[in-house]
Protein backbone atom coordinates (compact mmCIF):
# COMPACT_ATOMS: atom_id res chain seq x y z
CA UNK A 1 0.00 0.00 0.00
CA UNK A 2 1.01 3.60 -0.49
CA UNK A 3 2.27 5.65 2.42
CA UNK A 4 2.14 9.29 3.50
CA UNK A 5 5.26 11.45 3.43
CA UNK A 6 5.93 15.02 4.47
CA UNK A 7 7.97 17.68 2.72
CA UNK A 8 8.92 21.22 3.68
CA UNK A 9 8.65 24.19 1.36
CA UNK A 10 9.35 27.80 2.31
CA UNK A 11 8.87 27.16 6.00
CA UNK A 12 5.64 25.16 5.71
CA UNK A 13 5.05 21.43 6.01
CA UNK A 14 3.07 19.59 3.34
CA UNK A 15 1.69 16.06 3.25
CA UNK A 16 1.97 13.83 0.19
CA UNK A 17 0.01 10.59 -0.18
CA UNK A 18 1.86 8.21 -2.49
CA UNK A 19 -1.50 6.87 -3.63
CA UNK A 20 -2.30 10.35 -4.95
CA UNK A 21 1.11 11.57 -6.17
CA UNK A 22 -0.19 14.81 -7.65
CA UNK A 23 -1.97 15.87 -4.45
CA UNK A 24 -0.02 17.85 -1.85
CA UNK A 25 -1.83 19.44 1.09
CA UNK A 26 -0.59 21.73 3.87
CA UNK A 27 -0.15 20.47 7.41
CA UNK A 28 -2.44 21.50 10.23
CA UNK A 29 0.27 23.29 12.22
CA UNK A 30 1.44 25.22 9.14
CA UNK A 31 -2.13 26.40 8.57
CA UNK A 32 -2.48 27.47 12.21
CA UNK A 33 0.77 29.45 11.85
CA UNK A 34 -1.31 31.93 9.83
CA UNK A 35 -2.55 33.29 13.16
CA UNK A 36 -0.97 36.60 14.21
CA UNK A 37 2.09 36.05 16.33
CA UNK A 38 1.47 36.30 20.06
CA UNK A 39 2.34 39.69 21.53
CA UNK A 40 4.79 38.14 23.98
CA UNK A 41 6.96 36.43 21.35
CA UNK A 42 9.03 39.43 20.27
CA UNK A 43 9.84 40.56 23.86
CA UNK A 44 10.52 36.93 24.82
CA UNK A 45 12.94 36.46 21.92
CA UNK A 46 14.66 39.77 22.69
CA UNK A 47 14.90 38.78 26.36
CA UNK A 48 16.67 35.52 25.55
CA UNK A 49 19.15 37.39 23.36
CA UNK A 50 19.73 39.93 26.13
CA UNK A 51 20.28 37.22 28.76
CA UNK A 52 22.77 35.49 26.48
CA UNK A 53 24.69 38.72 25.94
CA UNK A 54 24.80 39.48 29.68
CA UNK A 55 25.66 35.95 30.80
CA UNK A 56 28.35 35.45 28.14
CA UNK A 57 29.72 38.96 27.89
CA UNK A 58 33.46 38.11 27.86
CA UNK A 59 33.00 35.17 25.50
CA UNK A 60 30.93 37.22 23.09
CA UNK A 61 33.39 40.11 23.27
CA UNK A 62 36.19 37.79 22.13
CA UNK A 63 33.94 36.27 19.46
CA UNK A 64 32.97 39.70 18.13
CA UNK A 65 36.61 40.72 17.91
CA UNK A 66 37.27 37.74 15.63
CA UNK A 67 33.93 37.57 13.79
CA UNK A 68 31.45 40.35 14.43
CA UNK A 69 28.85 38.93 12.01
CA UNK A 70 29.15 35.49 13.61
CA UNK A 71 28.69 36.93 17.10
CA UNK A 72 25.64 38.81 15.93
CA UNK A 73 24.12 35.64 14.44
CA UNK A 74 24.87 33.74 17.65
CA UNK A 75 23.06 36.30 19.81
CA UNK A 76 20.15 36.68 17.39
CA UNK A 77 19.72 32.88 17.27
CA UNK A 78 19.17 32.45 21.02
CA UNK A 79 15.40 31.92 20.76
CA UNK A 80 15.73 29.61 17.75
CA UNK A 81 18.20 27.36 19.59
CA UNK A 82 15.96 27.32 22.66
CA UNK A 83 12.98 26.32 20.51
CA UNK A 84 15.02 23.54 18.87
CA UNK A 85 16.01 22.14 22.27
CA UNK A 86 12.38 22.19 23.45
CA UNK A 87 11.29 20.53 20.21
CA UNK A 88 13.77 17.68 20.74
CA UNK A 89 12.53 17.25 24.30
CA UNK A 90 8.94 17.12 23.05
CA UNK A 91 9.82 14.53 20.39
CA UNK A 92 11.58 12.32 22.93
CA UNK A 93 8.65 12.57 25.32
CA UNK A 94 6.05 11.85 22.62
CA UNK A 95 7.96 8.76 21.55
CA UNK A 96 7.96 7.33 25.07
CA UNK A 97 4.33 8.33 25.65
CA UNK A 98 3.31 6.38 22.56
CA UNK A 99 5.25 3.31 23.70
CA UNK A 100 3.71 3.42 27.16
CA UNK A 101 0.24 3.91 25.73
CA UNK A 102 0.76 0.82 23.59
CA UNK A 103 1.67 -1.18 26.70
CA UNK A 104 5.40 -1.42 26.03
CA UNK A 105 7.85 -1.77 28.87
CA UNK A 106 10.10 1.28 28.81
CA UNK A 107 13.36 1.07 30.69
CA UNK A 108 15.93 3.80 30.09
CA UNK A 109 14.67 7.27 29.18
CA UNK A 110 16.66 10.40 28.48
CA UNK A 111 17.46 12.41 31.60
CA UNK A 112 15.62 15.44 30.18
CA UNK A 113 12.26 13.64 30.25
CA UNK A 114 12.46 11.44 33.35
CA UNK A 115 9.85 13.53 35.16
CA UNK A 116 7.68 13.82 32.06
CA UNK A 117 7.56 10.04 31.75
CA UNK A 118 6.72 9.62 35.43
CA UNK A 119 3.88 12.12 35.06
CA UNK A 120 2.58 10.25 32.03
CA UNK A 121 2.54 7.04 34.06
CA UNK A 122 0.55 8.90 36.72
CA UNK A 123 -1.93 9.99 34.05
CA UNK A 124 -2.38 6.40 32.89
CA UNK A 125 -3.02 5.27 36.45
CA UNK A 126 -5.43 8.11 37.21
CA UNK A 127 -7.48 7.90 33.99
CA UNK A 128 -6.92 4.37 32.65
CA UNK A 129 -7.71 5.32 29.04
CA UNK A 130 -8.16 2.84 26.23
CA UNK A 131 -5.99 3.57 23.20
CA UNK A 132 -7.98 3.62 19.95
CA UNK A 133 -5.48 5.20 17.52
CA UNK A 134 -2.12 6.92 17.93
CA UNK A 135 0.25 8.93 15.74
CA UNK A 136 -1.73 8.37 12.55
CA UNK A 137 -2.49 10.94 9.87
CA UNK A 138 -5.84 12.73 9.78
CA UNK A 139 -6.59 13.71 6.15
CA UNK A 140 -9.32 15.99 4.83
CA UNK A 141 -10.05 15.49 1.15
CA UNK A 142 -12.85 18.04 1.28
CA UNK A 143 -10.79 20.90 2.72
CA UNK A 144 -7.33 19.76 1.59
CA UNK A 145 -5.21 19.52 4.73
CA UNK A 146 -3.59 16.79 6.80
CA UNK A 147 -1.85 16.35 10.13
CA UNK A 148 -0.52 13.72 12.50
CA UNK A 149 -2.53 13.52 15.72
CA UNK A 150 -1.20 12.23 19.04
CA UNK A 151 -4.00 9.93 20.15
CA UNK A 152 -7.65 9.02 20.06
CA UNK A 153 -8.53 7.67 23.50
CA UNK A 154 -11.62 6.22 25.07
CA UNK A 155 -12.15 7.38 28.63
CA UNK A 156 -15.00 6.77 31.06
CA UNK A 157 -16.83 9.59 32.83
CA UNK A 158 -19.84 10.28 35.02
CA UNK A 159 -21.67 13.37 36.22
CA UNK A 160 -21.38 13.84 39.97
CA UNK A 161 -24.00 15.14 42.36
CA UNK A 162 -22.44 18.58 42.03
CA UNK A 163 -23.12 18.48 38.29
CA UNK A 164 -19.44 18.30 37.40
CA UNK A 165 -17.93 15.74 35.08
CA UNK A 166 -15.58 13.22 36.69
CA UNK A 167 -13.36 10.53 35.17
CA UNK A 168 -13.99 6.99 36.41
CA UNK A 169 -10.69 5.08 36.11
CA UNK A 170 -12.49 1.84 36.99
CA UNK A 171 -14.40 2.33 33.70
CA UNK A 172 -17.76 2.28 35.47
CA UNK A 173 -18.99 5.46 33.81
CA UNK A 174 -20.02 6.33 30.27
CA UNK A 175 -17.40 5.76 27.54
CA UNK A 176 -16.38 8.86 25.57
CA UNK A 177 -14.17 8.97 22.47
CA UNK A 178 -11.68 11.82 22.81
CA UNK A 179 -9.17 13.38 20.41
CA UNK A 180 -6.12 14.12 22.56
CA UNK A 181 -3.03 16.23 22.02
CA UNK A 182 0.09 15.98 24.20
CA UNK A 183 1.84 19.22 25.11
CA UNK A 184 5.20 19.50 26.88
CA UNK A 185 5.52 23.28 26.60
CA UNK A 186 5.47 25.47 29.68
CA UNK A 187 1.88 26.54 28.99
CA UNK A 188 -1.05 25.52 26.81
CA UNK A 189 -2.54 27.98 24.35
CA UNK A 190 -5.90 28.40 22.66
CA UNK A 191 -4.62 27.33 19.23
CA UNK A 192 -4.62 23.72 20.44
CA UNK A 193 -8.41 23.89 20.00
CA UNK A 194 -7.92 24.68 16.30
CA UNK A 195 -5.49 21.79 16.00
CA UNK A 196 -7.83 19.29 17.65
CA UNK A 197 -10.85 20.50 15.67
CA UNK A 198 -8.92 20.02 12.42
CA UNK A 199 -8.13 16.42 13.36
CA UNK A 200 -11.62 15.74 14.68
CA UNK A 201 -13.41 16.81 11.51
CA UNK A 202 -10.99 15.30 8.99
CA UNK A 203 -12.42 12.76 6.55
CA UNK A 204 -10.17 9.75 7.07
CA UNK A 205 -7.35 8.32 9.14
CA UNK A 206 -4.34 7.02 7.20
CA UNK A 207 -2.25 4.36 8.97
CA UNK A 208 1.53 3.97 8.50
CA UNK A 209 0.92 1.22 5.92
CA UNK A 210 -1.22 3.59 3.85
CA UNK A 211 -4.57 1.99 4.64
CA UNK A 212 -7.48 4.37 5.15
CA UNK A 213 -10.46 4.27 7.48
CA UNK A 214 -13.18 6.85 8.15
CA UNK A 215 -12.57 9.24 11.01
CA UNK A 216 -14.75 7.92 13.87
CA UNK A 217 -17.35 10.10 15.57
CA UNK A 218 -15.19 11.97 18.06
CA UNK A 219 -17.26 13.09 21.02
CA UNK A 220 -14.82 15.37 22.80
CA UNK A 221 -11.29 16.75 22.79
CA UNK A 222 -8.63 17.25 25.44
CA UNK A 223 -5.03 18.28 25.95
CA UNK A 224 -2.67 16.32 28.19
CA UNK A 225 -0.24 18.94 29.46
CA UNK A 226 2.91 17.43 30.93
CA UNK A 227 5.85 19.44 32.21
CA UNK A 228 8.86 18.70 34.34
CA UNK A 229 6.86 19.70 37.44
CA UNK A 230 3.28 18.48 36.93
CA UNK A 231 0.61 17.11 34.62
CA UNK A 232 -3.01 17.97 33.88
CA UNK A 233 -5.70 16.60 31.58
CA UNK A 234 -7.92 19.42 30.36
CA UNK A 235 -11.00 19.42 28.18
CA UNK A 236 -10.81 21.50 25.00
CA UNK A 237 -13.72 22.93 23.02
CA UNK A 238 -13.02 21.75 19.49
CA UNK A 239 -16.51 22.00 18.00
CA UNK A 240 -17.84 23.14 14.62
CA UNK A 241 -17.43 26.80 15.52
CA UNK A 242 -13.75 26.27 16.26
CA UNK A 243 -13.42 24.20 13.09
CA UNK A 244 -14.92 27.06 11.06
CA UNK A 245 -12.18 29.31 12.46
CA UNK A 246 -9.59 26.75 11.34
CA UNK A 247 -11.10 26.70 7.84
CA UNK A 248 -10.74 30.49 7.70
CA UNK A 249 -7.04 30.02 8.38
CA UNK A 250 -6.97 27.36 5.65
CA UNK A 251 -8.23 29.98 3.20
CA UNK A 252 -5.72 32.47 4.56
CA UNK A 253 -2.93 29.94 3.93
CA UNK A 254 -3.95 29.71 0.27
CA UNK A 255 -4.16 33.51 0.04
CA UNK A 256 -0.68 34.03 1.49
CA UNK A 257 1.03 31.22 -0.42
CA UNK A 258 -0.79 31.40 -3.76
CA UNK A 259 -3.64 33.82 -4.50
CA UNK A 260 -1.93 37.01 -3.32
CA UNK A 261 0.93 36.54 -5.75
CA UNK A 262 -1.00 37.50 -8.87
CA UNK A 263 -3.80 39.81 -7.72
CA UNK A 264 -1.96 42.91 -8.96
CA UNK A 265 -1.57 42.98 -12.72
CA UNK A 266 0.94 44.65 -15.00
CA UNK A 267 0.52 48.38 -15.63
CA UNK A 268 -2.19 49.22 -18.15
CA UNK A 269 -0.60 52.64 -18.56
CA UNK A 270 2.46 54.34 -17.12
CA UNK A 271 4.72 57.31 -17.57
CA UNK A 272 7.19 57.14 -20.43
CA UNK A 273 10.05 58.34 -18.25
CA UNK A 274 10.65 59.87 -14.86
CA UNK A 275 10.00 63.61 -14.47
CA UNK A 276 13.08 65.83 -14.37
CA UNK A 277 12.61 68.97 -12.25
CA UNK A 278 14.10 72.36 -12.96
CA UNK A 279 16.37 72.03 -9.93
CA UNK A 280 17.75 68.78 -11.35
CA UNK A 281 18.37 70.42 -14.74
CA UNK A 282 20.21 73.35 -13.21
CA UNK A 283 22.34 70.99 -11.13
CA UNK A 284 23.81 69.34 -14.21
Amino acid sequence: MATVDTVKSKGARFYVNDARPNVTVPGVTSIISMLPKQDFLAPWSAGLAADLAIDSFDYLKDMAARDRAGARRYIAGASRRYTEVRSKLGSRAHDVFERLMNGEEVGYVHSDIVNHVEHFRQFLAAVDPELVRAEDVAWSYEHEYAGSFDAILRIWVRVGKDGKLAITPDRSGTPVLVMVDYKTSKSTYSDVALQLAAYRYADVIIAPDGSESPMPEIESAAVLHITDDQWSFKGVRADREVFDAFLTLRKTFTWVRETSRDVIGKPLAKSASGMVTGTQRRGK
